[in-house]
């Protein structure tokens, strides 16, 4: 059975796939099979045979290499909306336990499975139906993605001290530059790392999209 972790982030368009992207490199570079999973995506491109992509997908598909992408993303849709407003508008009820029979499957293919949310941690899946939950059900520990920019300490300790509630581990962190320039980066830096009990496991330069 594979290793697995559940990455989130400090808010919505921070990195979290850029972020999946270097970890998934790192480990393969290391000689680990790796595979990823989005369990719930919006705001997906519908391709020329009908079938429906979404970005963030797209991106781990080509590290990974996964055909199945039923396996890797059971809950799909067109809106870029929160993943609550678009499962409610296509009559779609997000199920945990589905969620988690795809992950069982993916971790006996491999080393490790990296799971990445949509949104942070308490964005909605359903009316009280929240991304901590999906980390619950899988029982994984958690990187949180920290996008580094003004006001990033708040939300990042604000978002340790969710995941410490929730009884999950916190196996580490990505410092993500989403800013050109942060004013007084290295200090915002070393508050984080003198202020979260887990290691820094990746710092990523500023990289446009």
């Amino acid at each position: 059975m594979a290793q697995g972790f559940f990455i989130t982030g400090t808010d919505t368009e921070i990195g979290k796939t850029h972020s999946a992207v270097a970890l998934l490199r790192h480990w393969q570079a290391q000689g680990q099979r790796v595979l990823a999973m989005k369990p719930v995506a919006s705001g997906c491109e519908v391709l020329a045979d009908g079938s429906w992509l979404n970005d963030d997908v797209a991106r781990l598909v080509a590290v990974t290499g996964q055909q199945d992408l039923d396996l890797m993303n059971p809950y799909r849709f067109l809106p870029p909306v929160s993943p609550h407003i678009a499962a409610r508008q296509a009559g779609v009820e997000i199920a945990l336990d589905t969620i988690v029979s795809h992950y069982q499957q993916l971790a006996t293919q491999a080393d490790t499975v990296l799971v990445e949310a949509a949104g942070g941690w308490l964005a909605p899946l359903a009316e009280g139906l929240y991304m901590e939950d999906m980390a619950r059900a899988l029982q994984l520990p958690v990187i949180l993605v920290v996008g580094m920019r003004l006001g990033c300490i708040n939300h990042a300790l604000l978002t340790v001290r969710a995941i410490q509630a929730s009884g999950l581990t916190l196996a580490g962190w990505v410092a993500n530059r989403v800013v050109p320039q942060q004013l007084a980066y290295a200090d915002n830096l070393a508050t984080l790392q003198a202020a979260i009990d887990a290691p820094l496991l990746l710092e990523l330069p500023y990289a446009p999209a």
